[in-house]
């Protein structure tokens, strides 16, 4: 995937968020989502935290520093400006020139940056998926982003479930003739 090609997806998945985002009303906040430890307004603190989160990370922060939006209300009594505000910060810092070209200290270690860029892309377009299951809005994803997202995800099929990201990971009970969306869902601990 080309670089070009790379940001437009990561924000393709980012619409996908801010779309479920939108519509989300007062009484829904509290509704619980496919991510049993999150509410619909924990699982909006989380992407929002992340993408701050990776911000700080790829302007060369440390661990530490990177832990510091999850320790505040990220959300703020407008929660959609407040994503598209932390989107729009992490996107431009990940276009940097170099800044995908290094190392950056993840709590969960030193990896480098293009991982926690797809880290990202994934977070955003799955957790758009888990908001819309909560509020009863539109699952579809785009199929494109489906379709990078499995290209990505897919190879890690046989360790997913031992690496404890993605729930009890695939079910085994969805085929390879199922929509790729379902697959993909699957695979990633969702049961849709």
């Amino acid at each position: 995937m080309g670089a070009m090609e790379r940001f437009e997806t990561l924000a393709m998945a980012a619409g996908e968020f801010a779309k479920r985002l939108r519509v989300i009303t007062p009484e829904q906040w509290s509704l619980p989502t496919p991510c049993s430890e999150f509410t619909v307004r924990q699982l909006a603190e989380h992407v929002v935290g992340g993408n701050r989160m990776a911000a700080i990370l790829v302007k060369g922060g440390s661990r530490e520093e990177s832990l510091a939006p999850f320790k505040t209300d990220v959300l703020g009594a407008k929660p959609t400006e407040a994503f598209n505000g932390s989107f729009r910060t992490m996107f431009d810092a990940m276009k940097r020139p170099g800044a995908l070209d290094q190392i950056v200290h993840h709590p969960m270690g030193d990896i480098p940056a293009t991982q926690l860029f797809g880290f990202r892309m994934g977070d955003l377009a799955l957790h758009a998926w888990d908001l819309a299951r909560a509020i009863g809005a539109d699952e579809s994803l785009n199929a494109e982003l489906v379709e990078t997202l499995w290209t990505q995800i897919s190879p890690m099929k046989p360790m997913i479930a031992h690496t404890g990201v993605f729930g009890d990971g695939p079910s085994g009970k969805v085929g390879d003739d199922a929509p790729l969306q379902t697959q993909l869902l699957d695979l990633t601990g969702r049961r849709p």
